[in-house]
């Protein structure tokens, strides 16, 4: 309540309390209390943050200068790149770095990190926050200031001080919650997730009443109970068979799981929850309504690297050469991911598109043995074509009659 208090007494373009119900999670149609712990209880959740914030974990973040001609090159020796590429902060790898601010991303709409500069004034730590335990506003001269709870202790940071990168929305402070919008549907998830537990603690069985036409003492109410209800009852007594006596008949009140069409309600929260992430249902294991074969699937995977992951990988690069990156370097330094980690799994993809880049002249030798990881060799810095796979700045010279034709040339 304090960090709510201080967020709300701000000027400016400052989110309400109502907003802030929407971060934190709040009630939703179905009654369930939806928050990013709780959602993650659902399978679905869980599995599109995941595979979101895994597949942003494994890409590398490089820094690069850019060169007088337009190219660019590695600089691994400038202060950001041990930081972005190798170990942000003294716990953590560069992977469970940005799997952590991924899912931030994803579930709270925001991600943050404290940053630790040496005495130059260069990066060289980043302290992840949960976002719950952090709060920002502009003060009187619009300048945002967060407010970071730990261990019980606030402290107050300037907006230099905070890693802030904001997810999708109209807000230019913060980005919009998808959990806090998604809480019905998730709520419904839940409630479904709830009546199905139900349903099995009880094997399965619908309730009812035992009806008799006379009225039993409290005795033979508590017979009946003991001797009849409790042992038909449960997942233990699936399979048995009970006796009826003195004229007991058993009137069902409640639907079965096929009339409630509970299983039905249950597949279609998996596509609803998959709609919010963006993610192919059959990326989390969901395939009833996709096709398995030829290019349905991959058109579903490219799109998902367009769609899905694409909007965070800018958002994340463009943020650090805005905060991260000195004024002195700006425009010169600058960082992106190498999204060709996505074809270290498939060999044959990678091949091919080596190929491809190496015989079209867009890829030295050397380019493709730094992607591998492989030393580089003697005279493989030259960019070639097909045709003998000439240099380029040789190819009047050898083949005089030669003509590029985007193929094989002779």
């Amino acid at each position: 309540m304090a960090l709510l208090s201080w967020f709300s007494s701000g000027k400016g373009n400052v989110p309400g309390s109502s907003r802030w119900g929407l971060w934190w999670g709040r009630d939703s149609h179905t009654g369930e209390t939806v928050t990013d712990q709780t959602a993650l209880n659902l399978s679905t959740v869980w599995a599109c943050a995941r595979l979101i914030s895994e597949t942003i974990g494994t890409l590398p973040l490089k820094v690069y200068e850019r060169q007088d001609d337009g190219s660019r090159v590695p600089v691994r020796d400038h202060p950001l790149y041990a930081v972005l590429h190798d170990r942000p902060n003294y716990d953590q790898t560069a992977g469970q770095f940005w799997e952590g601010q991924s899912v931030a991303l994803a579930l709270a709409g925001n991600s943050y990190s404290v940053i630790t500069r040496n005495g130059l004034g260069d990066v060289v730590a980043l302290e992840p926050v949960v976002p719950h335990n952090i709060a920002g506003r502009r003060d009187h001269d619009g300048v945002m200031k967060y407010r970071v709870m730990d261990a019980g202790t606030q402290t107050e940071f300037d907006e230099s001080d905070i890693f802030h990168v904001r997810g999708w929305g109209t807000d230019r402070d913060f980005g919009l919650s998808t959990i806090a919008y998604a809480r019905h549907t998730i709520g419904a998830a839940l409630a479904g997730e709830r009546e199905a537990g139900s349903m099995f603690k009880n094997g399965l069985r619908p309730s009812g009443f035992l009806t008799v036409d006379r009225l039993l003492t409290p005795e033979q109410r508590k017979a009946v109970k003991d001797g009849l209800v409790e042992p038909m009852t449960g997942a233990d007594a699936a399979g048995k068979v009970g006796v009826l006596e003195a004229d007991m008949t058993f009137q069902q009140v409640t639907l079965s799981p096929v009339d409630a069409q509970l299983l039905e309600s249950r597949q279609f929260s998996i596509e609803e929850i998959c709609r919010w992430f963006r993610v192919p249902p059959f990326m989390v294991g969901h395939t009833s309504n996709s096709t398995s074969w030829g290019t349905g699937l991959e058109q579903q995977l490219l799109a998902f690297l367009k769609f899905a992951l694409a909007p965070y990988l800018t958002r994340i690069e463009q943020r650090i050469n805005l905060h991260l990156i000195g004024p002195q370097d700006r425009g010169r330094i600058f960082v992106e991911f190498d999204a060709r980690a996505l074809l270290r799994a498939d060999s044959q993809a990678r091949a091919e598109f080596y190929s491809k880049m190496t015989q079209n002249g867009a890829m030295t030798r050397n380019e493709v043995r730094d992607a591998e990881n492989l030393p580089r060799v003697d005279g493989g810095d030259g960019l070639t074509v097909q045709a003998n796979l000439v240099p380029l700045d040789q190819l009047g010279e050898q083949a005089p009659n030669f003509t590029i034709t985007g193929g094989s040339g002779s």
